[in-house]
């Protein structure tokens, strides 16, 4: 198997591990109130990160154009989590494993998206500034309460 489709595949595998502890780890409300405060929302940060990453390895797996934005939207967003954390800018729900995990995932999906090195199409300027600023969208969404 070509190295591409082995890093989608373990990136897959990573992000159902991942996704599914997340998930299980959810507080559910007890009331349907409770599903419409913010509070349930932030609980749902680290699966949608978990959710980035099996987006952007369904891309590249697939060897599609769009997989080096998607990667660079996953590394700033799992990036942006973690340095947001740490400085105590905001708070994170992703566990600190989680954050490794996440933290190396995204080290070589930025590799990948800016080297090009797949030759999936190399991302542009715009590209990368839309994925920055999407990742901190996610990001304040998720965490700002």
């Amino acid at each position: 198997m070509n190295p591409r489709k082995t890093i989608a595949i373990s990136f897959l595998l990573i992000a159902l591990a991942l996704g599914v502890i997340f998930y299980l780890n959810l507080n559910l409300p007890k009331n349907i109130e409770g599903y419409f405060k913010q509070s349930y929302y932030g609980q749902l940060g680290a699966l949608a990160i978990a959710v980035e990453l099996a987006i952007s390895s369904y891309y590249l797996f697939r060897g599609n154009k769009k997989a080096n934005f998607y990667l660079a939207l996953f590394g700033f967003t799992a990036i942006l989590d973690i340095l947001f954390h740490i400085s105590g800018l905001l708070t994170s729900n992703v566990p600190i494993y989680g954050m490794i995990i996440f933290g190396l995932c995204a080290i070589i999906s930025f590799y990948i998206a800016f080297s090009n090195s797949f030759n999936l199409g190399k991302i542009s300027l715009w590209g990368a500034l839309l994925s920055f600023v999407m990742g901190n969208v996610i990001e304040w969404f998720f965490n700002f309460y």
